[in-house]
């Protein structure tokens, strides 16, 4: 199967362009990035993950640069280029300094060690962690 290119505002179905015109308003930019132009192939998609983000990214009981530092680590272990650079970028924005950044690697490396010695052991949770 070819791969489709992305979606352009020009090239959009009204459905599309309602998205688009709230993510441009919302992050208060000149155009949406690759991402959601390549998710306009399925317009409910679009919708419902615009929503969601919109809804989970929003101000908080986390900050803004934890919300995205999480999202940053998480993009890291699973490996997604795409996330690592528009979170790692959002993350900056919202304040993440360059000794952050290197403080969450060395956790997001430690805690992805940790986690396949522990399954890889199949360590049992010990009771105290359990209350």
């Amino acid at each position: 199967m070819t791969p489709r290119g992305p979606i352009n505002y020009g090239n959009a179905s009204p459905a599309v362009r309602a998205v688009f015109d709230d993510i441009k308003r919302t992050r208060q930019i000149d155009d949406v990035n690759n991402f959601w132009k390549y998710l306009a192939h399925d317009p409910p998609t679009l919708k419902r993950t615009w929503e969601s983000i919109k809804e989970v990214m929003a101000p908080g009981a986390l900050d803004a640069v934890t919300k995205e530092m999480i999202y940053l680590a998480v993009s890291v272990t699973n490996g997604c280029s795409y996330c690592i650079a528009s979170h790692g970028a959002a993350a900056r924005k919202a304040g993440m300094s360059e000794a952050m950044f290197g403080e969450l690697m060395a956790v997001v490396g430690m805690a992805n060690e940790t986690n396949r010695l522990a399954n890889g052991y199949r360590v049992p949770i010990d009771p105290a962690f359990e209350k």
